[in-house]
């Protein structure tokens, strides 16, 4: 993941150009009475592959992620667009522990989600 979006910090100024870049934002194609919102075609095709392992082992490993990924599916979405949306939100929180040198947090990345977890007695 790290080799394909390189070394330098600065190269994406937000996380919206990174997400861009990896595939994981959508494309609106709009007219006068047409909205389309569509999947993006044109990404680094390595680093989207890469993402989209990333986000289906973290269905597994994390309750936050298992939650947000199951409240996409009820809302609508298919699997991959649901995966497609935990692929930015893992970016999303990717860029953020780069961009202000943080380790990663589940509870800061997915709040709503671990608070709901049974306290341990």
């Amino acid at each position: 993941m790290l080799a394909e979006i390189g070394d330098d910090r600065s190269r994406f100024a937000d996380a919206k150009g990174l997400k861009a870049y990896a595939g994981a934002a959508p494309v609106t194609r709009a007219s006068g009475k047409i909205k389309a919102v569509l999947h993006r075609r044109v990404k680094n095709q390595r680093l989207a592959a890469t993402g989209y392992i990333w986000a289906f082992a973290a269905l597994t490993a994390s309750p936050g992620a298992r939650a947000h990924y199951d409240r996409r599916k009820t809302e609508g979405d298919r699997h991959a667009a649901a995966q497609r949306n935990l692929f930015g939100r893992l970016l999303g929180c990717l860029h953020h522990c780069l961009a202000t040198s943080q380790h990663y947090d589940e509870n800061t990345a997915f709040p709503a989600a671990t608070a709901k977890l049974p306290q341990a007695a």
